[in-house]
């Protein structure tokens, strides 16, 4: 990968001002509020965060870890939080596993809009599937990202093997 090396342009760069989350209710808590779980694909609701489908996933089984604290800073939460946050990412990627057997994975969040986040004002962390071969030539020719499985039917298999644990532990 070659280099371009431009220190001029921080001048540039630094004439943005820090842009700041929107305000008022963010989509996660509306969803929340709404209390319609299947419809808006939310998997499982934990103490301090719930899980719910991506409904522009990058790959089939795309899901999204989000705190009920509508915050955009990590630093926001509490260590109660980001304990069951991971915890609850260790579980949903032993359900992937069994479910849709991917080959890996990638984690991670878009801390503000300049990182990507298209929800910056509630911080949510990503888990995405991956399969060996799964990049192919569209998403670099026709800009079109193929998802190989209806999003109804990963969520009734994720529901599905989640009761399944549930009434092993029993």
């Amino acid at each position: 990968m070659e280099r371009l090396f431009s220190p001029w342009r921080s001048k540039y760069i630094s004439t943005f001002k820090n842009e700041k989350p929107r305000k008022g209710e963010s989509l996660f808590s509306r969803i929340l509020r709404e209390k319609k779980d299947d419809k808006n694909f939310i998997i499982v609701r934990n103490s301090y965060c719930f899980v719910m489908m991506n409904l522009y996933p990058y790959n089939s089984g795309h899901l999204m870890i989000v705190p009920y604290q509508q915050t955009s800073e990590m630093s926001d939460l509490s260590a109660e939080e980001l304990s069951e946050i991971m915890e609850t990412t260790s579980q949903m990627i032993g359900i992937l596993k069994k479910v849709l057997k991917p080959h890996g994975f990638n984690f991670g969040a878009n801390l503000g809009r300049a990182a990507g986040a298209g929800v910056d004002d509630h911080i949510h962390f990503h888990i995405v599937p991956r399969w060996n071969g799964d990049t192919n030539f569209m998403p670099t020719l026709g800009d079109v990202k193929v998802v190989s499985e209806d999003m109804r039917a990963t969520f009734k298999k994720i529901k599905n093997e989640i009761k399944s644990q549930k009434s092993k532990r029993k």
